[in-house]
């Protein structure tokens, strides 16, 4: 089945905000935005109000009023781009917050295994894969990136949800045919290559075109897969041009396991590009230790990155250089990585994304010996995070033709953010709950949009649309 077209054609007006490049915001104020039937936009103009809408853009559409959905942004309200999750896993969603005190590879054992395992359960499949759903559609997550487990039914219904729900969507069933628990791995190479064919036949009997949601080949790291399971699903990118995502370079004890487990290889990317599996298709999570050489591998193959600062953090792997990769030409977007990351939200990765870049800058610890000035730059603005979050992501994912910002041609992958106007004689009574982010009045848009990034949460998300279908909406 494919996804629902919209009953009508859409005029939003107000004010619009995207990124136009790395560090550049623009505001578009008393914009308006048409949106056809197909979710795509046909037009953007300035300056424009409903009435001149109606009176020219109409005619010149060949729209009529009684045709078209209007949604206007209120005063302290704003469209955004819809945020793109290049890193999640679905059927963690229930550990969120919970990492114990365990770096990867304990924390792998102790809690997302078992976790993953238990959703060959259906109906405990759903109940997870819905929520998970739901909440990083009302944070704003108009694209993820996920992997499901290994099981093709549950990850079969991830997809179909995915379509169902309307969140657009790259679903991966994950292969792992070594090193890990004896009741979670692929019985053998071959079944896993078959069940990851299955998986992909099932997304393509419901979206033919993968136009919403895509099958996406998902080793779950070097050392869970066997060289043969590599190697076949290396030919299977081959044939299908089908886009790829794995781990790289999360933590100093699966580097070393990775060297001792692929001796004939240079260094962790050099597996995967030995195996057909690094290209400019393949999205690789973390990438927190690469050397130079690396570095240098991946931009040359025009791999991407997801870069994860929320999971970094809490299992304690490190910090990724994400100035340093960008200047090597690498395409960088940001990943949640529920649950190793513990939270939902794009912006909270936004956030993050600024802080550890801010630690880079400090005067102490790994990196105490470059020079200030050089350690100074490795920080990232607040319009730099916004990019990765959304025009980042999209070039990340693959689809930066397609989403990412407010330009004709694009298709409408959109929020409504709303931020708190406090009244000029608050009642000392009003326990109304607006969210974090008070505005007073006297704030520039820049500065607004600051305290969205650190203040901000899903009560700021009033409505989201996917292809210009509204997909959720508080109320």
């Amino acid at each position: 089945m494919a996804p629902p077209r919209n009953e009508k054609n859409q005029l939003f007006l107000g004010l619009f905000i995207h990124s136009i490049k790395l560090g550049k915001l623009e505001y578009i104020h008393d914009g308006a935005v048409c949106v056809d039937k197909s979710g795509k936009i046909i037009a953007v103009e300035t300056s424009c109000d409903q009435k001149e809408a109606e009176e020219k853009l109409y005619p010149w559409l060949g729209w009529k009023a009684d045709d078209v959905t209007v949604t206007i942004a209120k005063d302290g309200q704003f469209f955004f781009p819809g945020f793109i999750d290049t890193h999640v896993h679905a059927p963690q969603y229930p550990n969120v917050g919970i990492f114990g005190n365990s770096t990867l590879l304990d924390w792998l054992n102790t809690y997302t295994f078992p976790m993953e395992a238990s959703l060959s359960s259906l109906p405990k499949a759903r109940r997870v894969y819905t929520r998970a759903i739901r909440q990083t559609l009302s944070h704003g997550t108009t694209t993820a990136a996920y992997y499901a487990t290994i099981h093709v039914p549950a990850t079969n219904l991830l997809a179909d949800l995915c379509l169902s729900m309307g969140q657009r969507a790259f679903v991966g069933r994950v292969c792992m045919d070594n090193l890990g628990p004896d009741y979670y791995l692929d019985e053998s190479p071959t079944a896993s290559l078959a069940a990851t064919q299955a998986s992909i036949d099932h997304i393509r009997s419901i979206d033919p075109s993968f136009d919403l949601v895509s099958p996406i080949l998902t080793p779950r790291f070097a050392p869970a897969c066997s060289r043969e399971v590599m190697t076949g699903l290396g030919k299977l990118h081959i044939e299908t041009g089908l886009p790829i995502q794995t781990h790289i370079s999360e933590n100093i004890n699966e580097i070393q396991l990775v060297r001792e487990m692929f001796p004939d290889c240079e260094n962790y990317a050099d597996v995967y590009d030995k195996f057909g599996l690094l290209g400019e298709k393949t999205i690789l999570a973390h990438a927190i230790h690469l050397t130079e050489e690396e570095a240098d591998l991946i931009a040359g193959k025009d791999s991407k990155i997801a870069h994860c600062p929320c999971s970094n953090s809490a299992l304690t792997s490190g910090e990724a250089r994400v100035r340093w990769l960008l200047e090597k030409g690498i395409g960088v977007g940001l990943g949640t990585d529920m649950s190793g990351g513990y939270s939902p939200s794009v912006l909270e990765a936004a956030r993050q994304a600024a802080l550890v870049s801010n630690h880079l800058a400090m005067p102490t610890g790994k990196w105490a010996d470059i020079p200030s000035d050089e350690r100074e730059h490795a920080k990232l603005s607040v319009e730099e995070v916004l990019h990765l979050a959304t025009r980042g992501g999209a070039e990340v994912v693959g689809l930066v033709d397609k989403i990412g910002g407010f330009e004709v041609g694009k298709e409408w992958d959109a929020q409504l953010i709303s931020l708190g106007l406090v009244s000029e004689t608050p009642d000392e009574h009003d326990m109304s709950d607006t969210g974090n982010v008070d505005i007073f009045g006297w704030e520039k848009w820049e500065e607004r949009i600051a305290k969205w990034v650190f203040n901000g949460d899903d009560r700021n998300v009033k409505k989201v649309w996917v292809k210009g279908r509204l997909v959720h909406e508080r109320k």
